[in-house]
């Protein structure tokens, strides 16, 4: 049933602009609600489940760039496993990552932020790429039994592109797929949040973090032009199977916070932290080559700063610490800085808030989505049908 009432929305209240009101459903639409679905990665807790962990991310990550037939993960995954143990249990006595704690912290603000604006209207839920209870399907299912039918996408760890974003809309889309039945979906209207690499608030934060850190602790010791400051970005493959992979994004991210800072501190370089997987060309300079370039350049210090993600994960700490022992050991004079994402910084909190208010004015004003999932299959049956008369005239022609 097509339903073509549109409810105009002021900002704070429900208020139905006099042209569109009809007697008919206005009350119901009156109480549409928007799912907040904050997306991360989410990281193992329990040891036992680093198996598990690994091959979901091959499947949705690593076969997106690398040659790998899909029989392989599952040994390749348990081999992997093996290599996390050793490292987070042993070499970094029984290291476990706060993420999925810092995650809900930041779920919580953004959704404090909202509801201050909306009330009860939105929810802001979390799903993690890897990791259950909380993988799309499961919590996709739960948006739907609490009521929800209007859904804002977001990707919140990582600040990239269609790449890493685009496993949370391939999970959130075999999700849908999944639950769709009958002759009307339940999803009345999405919206999606792509990435903030270009978002003012951010930048300033990010930059304002590094000069409060470093007038703190190395300005005492050390001249502006010693101090070597590495903006670390999510590593990137260069070849994706023609995915866009990020590069740009985090490219300009950098630019960006670079010129709020150059002209203090002269010593500054991207570092990518790259997973180095064979056979793939990644970005560079990596984080590690990065600091050797600056030390080179007469760096005493080195301030590793993430700004490519956004909430603290074992790339951002178990990786810049083991660049930072290697370092320590060939150049031992210098001081080592390992500065923390935004995480759940109140401030952040409230400009993701911000940033999600537009597509939720959206989603609550706009007409509803009335999608029937069986008339896809006799589209795309039309389209074949249609693609094959027409090459089939083509032939006519030259014969």
């Amino acid at each position: 049933m097509l339903n073509l009432e549109i409810i105009g929305i002021e900002v704070e209240n429900v208020v139905a602009t006099p042209q569109q009101q009809q007697p008919t459903q206005s009350q119901d639409n009156a109480v549409d609600k928007v799912a907040v679905l904050l997306m991360g990665y989410g990281e193992v807790e329990s040891y036992d489940d680093f198996a598990n962990y690994n091959e979901q991310a091959l499947n949705l990550l690593t076969a997106k760039f690398a040659p790998v037939p899909t029989w392989i993960y599952p040994p390749m995954a348990k081999l992997l496993a093996m290599f996390d143990l050793h490292e987070w249990s042993h070499q970094h006595d029984k290291f476990i990552s706060p993420h999925n704690h810092i995650f809900e912290h930041q779920r919580a603000g953004i959704e404090k932020n909202l509801q201050a604006k909306w009330g009860d209207k939105v929810k802001v839920f979390k799903a993690f790429n890897f990791c259950a209870p909380y993988l799309p399907d499961q919590v996709l299912a739960q948006i739907k039994e609490e009521g929800f039918d209007k859904i804002l996408i977001y990707p919140l760890l990582v600040v990239d592109s269609i790449f890493t974003s685009g496993i949370a809309v391939e999970q959130v889309n075999n999700a849908l797929a999944d639950m769709a039945s009958g002759t009307e979906h339940w999803v009345k209207g999405m919206r999606y949040i792509p990435s903030f690499y270009d978002r003012f608030e951010y930048i300033k934060l990010l930059a304002r973090m590094v000069e409060e850190k470093v007038n703190q602790d190395l300005l005492k010791a050390h001249l502006p032009s010693q101090i070597g400051i590495i903006l670390l970005n999510h590593g990137c493959p260069h070849e994706a199977k023609g995915f866009t992979s990020g590069i740009e994004e985090s490219q300009q991210l950098y630019e960006l916070v670079r010129l709020r800072l150059i002209d203090r501190f002269p010593l500054i370089s991207v570092g990518w932290l790259n997973h180095q997987t064979p056979l793939i060309k990644w970005t560079q300079p990596n984080a590690e080559l990065a600091a050797k370039n600056l030390i080179e350049l007469g760096a005493k210090a080195i301030v590793y700063m993430p700004i490519g993600f956004a909430t603290e994960n074992h790339e951002t700490l178990l990786d810049v610490d083991h660049i930072i022992e290697g370092l320590k050991k060939k150049h031992s004079d210098v001081t080592y800085l390992r500065m923390p994402c935004v995480n759940d910084n109140p401030e952040f909190c409230q400009m993701a808030a911000e940033w999600a208010n537009e597509h939720i004015e959206a989603l609550l004003s706009e007409q509803s989505l009335s999608v029937n999932p069986q008339l896809a299959t006799s589209m795309a049956q039309a389209s074949h049908s249609h693609h094959h008369h027409h090459h089939g005239d083509g032939h006519h022609h030259h014969h």
